[in-house]
């Protein structure tokens, strides 16, 4: 076998973290063409097509492990933590129809779109939470957990504008339901058994994600801005709270986790400016917040590819083993 297939086992479910955080960006620079005009929108176009070819090779990719690594993808089944990521599959395909409505309207291909990643998410959060009746080792109880529980948030983003109001706010409710529940888990985790392993300390940032993102969908459902601005104001304390990891984070190798920081930041700019007049003082933090979001991924970027070219990512990950749950 070659090396690049031999290499591919060790393409991770999170890998689709890269889309979230390019789609993710390129949607904070759509509500950026309100203060910045077409230059903004120009971006947000190459960075949503970045986004798709991204998830194409991707998937291309994903494809070609299953086919020649099959034990690979059913280890990431069973593990405790390597299994939420999964769920950032459909959540990228939910980004992209998202991506394909903002930008060019509602279509019978982006409601296609949408539909198989909305249906994937919630089975993928049907299938995680079915873990839990079985065991929920504490092990599996990191930031990460949100991705298959809390994603379902980002279904009305584009089943709104597409017409799906109904099924969008039923799913909306799913991870409106859970998220509270998950941030309990991860305080009893580290109250009782310590924090994560520190590979995953980057994960940390996944918390702005939640209130980010129903702050956007809430106001696609015409909630009252006030409404938003509650969320924002969570969104943005948890900003500050984890904030203080950063210098730790950034000292730390490069590591695919530390795309955990794209998509909340991203999500954080995006209802700032959503939210924010042109400018006023909030407005100007939005720009800011995208400004910080883009250097980020910018960083991110560049490590993916010097870690590529350096071969220190398609590795075995250097964590202590745990013993796997039950698929």
């Amino acid at each position: 076998m070659s090396r690049p297939l031999q290499a591919l086992r060790h393409l991770a479910p999170g890998w689709y973290a890269i889309v979230m955080g390019l789609a993710g960006l390129a949607l904070a620079w759509h509500q950026a063409a309100r203060t910045l005009g077409t230059a903004a929108e120009g971006i947000a176009l190459v960075l949503a097509a970045l986004a798709a070819l991204a998830f194409g090779v991707l998937a291309v990719a994903t494809v070609l492990r299953g086919l020649h690594h099959a034990e690979a993808w059913a280890e990431d089944r069973r593990h405790p933590v390597r299994h939420t990521f999964v769920a950032t599959l459909p959540i990228s395909m939910i980004l992209l129809a998202t991506l394909a409505v903002t930008l060019f309207g509602a279509h019978p291909l982006a409601a296609a779109l949408w539909w198989a990643g909305a249906l994937a998410q919630a089975w993928v959060t049907w299938w995680v939470l079915g873990r839990w009746w079985a065991a929920l080792p504490w092990a599996s109880v990191t930031p990460a957990l949100f991705i298959p529980v809390v994603g379902n948030v980002l279904v009305p983003l584009a089943g709104v504008p597409l017409g799906f109001e109904t099924w969008s706010a039923a799913q909306f409710g799913v991870g409106l339901l859970f998220w509270p529940v998950v941030t309990v888990l991860l305080f009893v985790r580290i109250a009782s058994h310590g924090p994560w392993p520190e590979r995953l300390k980057p994960t940390v940032f996944i918390l702005i994600a939640p209130p980010a993102v129903v702050g956007l969908a809430a106001l696609r459902f015409g909630a009252p801005p006030l409404v938003a601005w509650m969320l924002w104001g969570a969104a943005l304390f948890t900003l500050a709270w984890v904030g203080k990891e950063a210098r730790a984070i950034a000292a730390m190798p490069f590591s695919m986790p530390h795309w955990a920081l794209s998509f909340p930041l991203a999500a954080l700019a995006a209802l700032t400016l959503r939210l924010a007049e042109p400018g006023s003082v909030t407005a100007i933090g939005g720009l800011a917040l995208l400004a910080l979001a883009s250097l980020v991924v910018a960083a991110l970027a560049l490590g993916t590819l010097r870690g590529l070219r350096d071969g220190t990512l398609l590795v075995p990950e250097p964590v202590a083993a745990i013993k796997p749950a039950a698929a």
